[in-house]
């Protein structure tokens, strides 16, 4: 069973290494310690059995979030966590005003790209060589 809560601060060293194996150039354990106290944002840590198995966050401009980190442990990815985890995200994030979800998502990656489609994303366009740690696309997704 999988239980889907906000982050707190000791699922940080699991979520680095997770943002480690999953990202060429991940956020640091840091990086998202300053985020966690802020009213702007929103992350949700997902766990099976007591094990950090994924996280995602979001962090909010008035009625509008961008979906900053969507990630999965790979030895649990293939079992809906990700979706979980969105559905929650998109939940909590319309409870508290959020009409509009914007994210960006590497070109290549078709899983994550079928994932938020699933979720009711659309492309609404193209960053042209956006990431780096291989230089690609971005496509812009978004959800009214």
């Amino acid at each position: 069973m999988i239980e889907i809560r906000f982050m707190q601060q000791e699922d940080l060293d699991a979520v680095a290494r997770i943002e480690q194996e999953t990202f060429s150039q991940p956020w640091s354990k840091a990086g998202f310690a300053s985020s966690l106290g802020r009213e702007d944002t929103l992350y949700l840590s997902a766990f099976s059995d007591g094990e950090l198995a994924g996280y995602c966050g979001l962090i909010q401009v008035l009625d509008e979030g961008e979906i900053t980190n969507v990630a999965v442990k790979k030895c649990f990815r293939g079992q809906k966590i990700a979706s979980l985890l969105m559905e929650e995200l998109l939940k909590k994030g319309s409870l508290r005003g959020i009409t509009f979800f914007v994210l960006e998502v590497r070109k290549s990656n078709c899983a994550a790209i079928r994932l938020y489609e699933k979720n009711g994303f659309t492309k609404a366009g193209i960053r042209k060589n956006f990431y780096e740690k291989p230089i690609e696309d971005a496509v812009i997704m978004s959800k009214q």
